[in-house]
């Protein structure tokens, strides 16, 4: 759209340049005004205000004239609704649209910083909002911000290698950070700057090459990703167990699809008082449906297919499998 009617603006600039200078140089060569007197009588006459001109017209030049005005009739409305056009659709709406945006970035709490809008970006964004999680996209290129005007997606124009900018995202608020920058070096400049500003966030970041995992995760990445390395080693998972992989392939966090789901719990849901009891304890198979497959740790450990006397710890999480309606109940039950 902006592109658009920057071609437009530029058309009507032309057009009116040109019609100007048509009839200054008629004026001076043809006519024998002087430089002043053709300026003035080609603006009179585009303007059409009605003064007196320098000296009486004759024929050819009363044609001219009567030529030039009804010309430039057309190219000066031409001109005036575009660029009032451009200067709405710029200034006005896109501030006001911008002023919103932020104001609703500003009351967020606990909410994702996602830095990029690219491939892993997008993903990223459609999986938060199918688990409805409150997010903030940071994006440098105004032709991809331009789509989400006419959506609800919340975002900021500019760098995220700019302390500024991720400050207007609420980074001092925000719970998680995923950078999903194509660049593993600007990537690890975020990081960098994220973990200074706000160290107690969970940062997510993305890398393309090897010799960056380790890099990130010492300026301060809780988890690096490598979408290149998973996707080769997913594809040969589906040559050595086809239907372990198509089985896990079904299991869904999203919540959203009508296939096995898969959800976490944290101790503090599950327990609100705070006290320490074991899975068995707590019945979640009988009340919900739901089996309990995962326990991660305090210090972040996991623990597969957990003991039912395993007693949860503090700051702990169980992750459980189950159909759509079980992790409904199990949701509805633990306030998730």
């Amino acid at each position: 759209m902006k592109h658009f009617l920057n071609s437009r603006l530029y058309g009507a600039v032309f057009l009116l340049i040109t019609v100007f200078s048509i009839g200054i140089l008629a004026f001076r060569f043809f006519s024998g005004y002087t430089w002043i007197d053709a300026i003035y009588m080609t603006v009179i006459s585009i303007t059409t205000v009605g003064f007196q001109e320098v000296r009486p017209l004759g024929p050819v030049e009363k044609i001219f004239t009567s030529l030039l005005i009804l010309s430039s009739i057309f190219i000066v409305g031409y001109a005036i609704s575009v660029i009032t056009e451009y200067i709405l659709s710029k200034n006005n709406i896109g501030n006001l649209k911008q002023k919103r945006v932020q104001k609703k970035i500003d009351s967020l709490r606990d909410h994702v910083i996602v830095c990029g809008y690219g491939r892993n970006g997008k993903q990223a964004v459609e999986k938060l909002a199918d688990y409805k999680k409150e997010f903030v996209v940071v994006e440098i290129d105004e032709q991809i911000v331009e789509r989400f005007l006419n959506t609800e997606i919340l975002y900021i124009l500019g760098n995220a290698d700019e302390d500024e900018i991720l400050i207007k995202a609420g980074i001092e608020r925000a719970s998680t950070l995923i950078c999903a920058l194509p660049s593993d070096a600007d990537n690890l400049f975020v990081v960098l700057s994220a973990r200074q500003i706000n160290p107690n966030l969970k940062i997510i970041s993305r890398a393309t090459e090897e010799t960056s995992y380790q890099k990130l995760k010492l300026a301060g990445a809780d988890n690096v990703i490598m979408p290149d390395k998973i996707g080769g080693a997913h594809m040969a998972n589906l040559v050595v167990t086809p239907d372990l992989v198509e089985f896990l392939d079904n299991l869904s966090v999203s919540g959203e699809q009508d296939s096995i789901n898969v959800e976490q719990i944290p101790f503090k849901n599950v327990s609100p008082d705070g006290s320490e009891k074991a899975i068995l304890e707590l019945d979640i198979r009988n009340k919900t449906g739901c089996s309990v497959i995962g326990y991660k740790a305090p210090e972040g450990t996991y623990v597969v297919n957990p003991e039912p006397s395993m007693k949860l710890k503090k700051g702990s999480s169980l992750i459980l499998i189950g159909r759509p309606e079980q992790i409904k109940n199990l949701k509805k039950l633990y306030n998730v």
